[in-house]
């Protein structure tokens, strides 16, 4: 793994240490108590030898860097954990250990169970971003700015509406991630239970209840719809968390200066230039964005996985999908204050409005202007009177009053109005408060 310092600032630093080598160690050995209590419950394992397992393990303290040594020569961590584990065990019941599992149960569930509180974390941060959302739409539902489209001034529209859109956004990414199922895996060698006929699935449907995870219809060694469904989903919310960042941080550049990122002490500063005050909320989370899409397409290409049992694909998954969630909930921390504490500044608003000298309405005019000039006469004028009110820094409705083939022909309150940004902001408000409702549904 690279250097703290360059992996960690990314990732949720609460997360990472819930879901280190002993909190692996431990989901495991969940797994491994609970197997043994539903055998038990089904005759496959003698009265009272649950309890004397766990009562021997979970207070026994595991050699982490043993572990982390002899999966170099197994392949993974579950086979020296069951052997290390089944070591500290009295010899009458060894045997009953890790009985009737294989070692992809152990870590496929372990993951399940290292996730589940990871998800839990995701959905309360995605509440408090659209809770922060909802305060800025409805703080600026009839904000006007300036629509921007293939990077360049477009027509007006409201802030209130382009946080909307990052709103559902996330909120969509959220309802998708908060349906996605963590299954318990259990199926022995080949995932046929093979020794214990039709008690297998009994056991797995017990062992899913037991542990807190959703019961499959069947083993999923090497159906790996439930890790192609996860990944996909903590995709869309880096996704969702991207865009949000991505149009704050083109909003934060000098020369735009609409918003501002909440401001902390050093936050943002450079190294070598004072005046600076970098978009460094922004760039982490779409930093671990992009991490989060690189980790998506391993998880994409190991999702077909020969017979019974993968060859590398299967242990592709691990680091990626474990690194997702914690580089998600590192991105929805960054989201929630950014949105929490978000300057907006309207007078660069206004300002950046006029920056074409009313050119940005030329449209509206434009539609004014054809029944007395023609489309084509119409665009042509409207056009030319913004070039105009850009060079000579008048007011686009002033020329307009002034030109000749305007002058006398067009009522002045109408042409006022249609020179007016605020009011040429289609269903911007009324998206605010669509969106609003939406976001309340569930």
């Amino acid at each position: 793994m690279p250097p703290v310092f360059l992996k960690h600032p990314f990732m949720s630093q609460h997360a990472i240490d819930a879901c280190d080598d002993n909190a692996m160690v431990r989901a495991m050995l969940a797994f491994e108590l609970a197997l043994a209590e539903v055998q038990e419950a089904s005759g496959a394992v003698p009265n009272g030898v649950s309890q004397k397992i766990r009562s021997q393990l979970e207070s026994a303290t595991f050699n982490v860097a043993d572990i982390a040594e002899g999966i170099s020569s197994g392949g993974n961590v579950a086979i020296p954990f069951v052997k290390q584990s089944r070591a500290l065990l009295a010899d009458d019941i060894k045997r009953y250990w890790h009985q009737g599992a294989t070692s992809q149960d152990v870590i496929d569930s372990a993951l399940m169970l290292l996730l589940k509180p990871r998800l839990a974390a995701l959905d309360k941060l995605l509440l408090r971003c659209r809770s922060a959302a909802t305060a800025l739409m409805d703080a600026h539902i009839d904000t006007p700015m300036v629509g921007r489209t293939l990077m360049q001034q477009a027509l007006p529209i409201t802030f209130g509406v382009k946080v909307a859109h990052w709103a559902v956004g996330l909120e969509q990414a959220r309802r998708r991630l908060s349906s996605v199922e963590l299954p318990v895996q259990f199926g022995g060698a080949v995932g046929v239970h093979s020794g214990w006929d039709t008690l297998g699935l009994e056991w797995m449907d017990a062992l899913a209840e037991r542990l807190g995870l959703a019961a499959p219809v069947l083993p999923w060694h090497t159906d790996r719809y439930p890790i192609h469904t996860l990944g996909t989903a903590l995709d869309a919310v880096a996704g969702a968390a991207d865009k949000i960042a991505l149009d704050v941080s083109l909003l934060t550049q000098t020369e735009v200066g609409e918003v501002a990122e909440p401001s902390a002490p050093g936050m943002g500063e450079s190294s070598s230039m004072p005046h600076k005050r970098n978009p460094v909320r922004s760039a982490l989370i779409r930093s671990a964005a992009r991490q989060v899409h690189g980790h998506t397409s391993v998880l994409l290409n190991a999702t077909a996985q020969p017979h019974e049992r993968g060859l590398g694909e299967w242990h592709a998954e691990w680091a990626p999908l474990t690194e997702s969630v914690l580089l998600v909930e590192g991105a929805l921390e960054q989201v929630a204050v950014l949105l929490e504490g978000l300057e907006v500044n309207h007078a660069n608003m206004q300002h950046n409005l006029a920056a074409t000298g009313g050119g940005i309405m030329a449209e509206p005019v434009a539609r004014l202007l054809t029944p007395q000039l023609g489309a084509d006469k119409a665009k042509a004028v409207s056009a030319a009177a913004a070039e105009t009110a850009r060079q000579e820094a008048r007011p686009y409705s002033d020329v307009l009053a002034d030109h000749s083939d305007v002058k006398g022909s067009v009522d002045t309150d109408a042409l006022r109005k249609a020179c007016d940004p605020a009011l040429y902001l289609g269903s911007s408000a009324a998206q605010v408060m669509r969106a609003k409702k939406w976001l309340k549904a569930k």
